[in-house]
């Protein structure tokens, strides 16, 4: 699918055109996957549903992917935008394609986490679990998974 931003970015969801480049080198800048190696993220892109929305060069400049079945659950994760292309509405547009996306209509249950975007995800009706003692979780450090510091 394809979809066409007033400023002339587009996004698709074509995996084949994802600049893994450009996707690895931002999540190494983020407080979520500072240590994650490129293979990984390979991995990760193969295995998800993913939006990268480009720049009228065709520059990659934002990213968004959903860990999904496609049928009843869905994980948004990675979503960003390059900080050189900040300013357009970027986040809304890669956030708005990715969750009107047709694969992901009808999920009973999608769910995301961050540390500093609340009021982006609440305008697309995410809200605090409402029982979170329902939810748990494994958590491993960098160092236990690819044996970095």
């Amino acid at each position: 699918m394809r979809w066409e931003h007033p400023d002339g970015f587009v996004a698709d969801d074509d995996t084949a055109r994802i600049d893994l480049d450009v996707v690895h080198g931002f999540l190494r800048t983020s407080y979520w996957a500072p240590q994650i190696p490129r293979d990984v993220v390979a991995k990760a892109v193969a295995n998800s549903l993913n939006v990268g929305v480009y720049a009228p060069d065709g520059a990659q400049v934002a990213f968004a992917r959903a860990v999904t079945d496609r049928a009843t659950f869905a994980w948004i994760a990675d979503v960003f935008v390059l900080p050189s292309s900040r300013g357009h509405g970027l986040g809304r547009f890669v956030v708005s394609t990715l969750l009107e996306h047709p694969d992901l209509q009808l999920l009973r249950r999608t769910m995301l986490a961050t540390a500093d975007a609340h009021g982006l995800y609440r305008s697309y009706g995410f809200e605090d679990l409402s029982d979170p003692s329902l939810f748990l979780g494994v958590a491993r450090s960098p160092a236990e998974i690819y044996g970095q510091p």
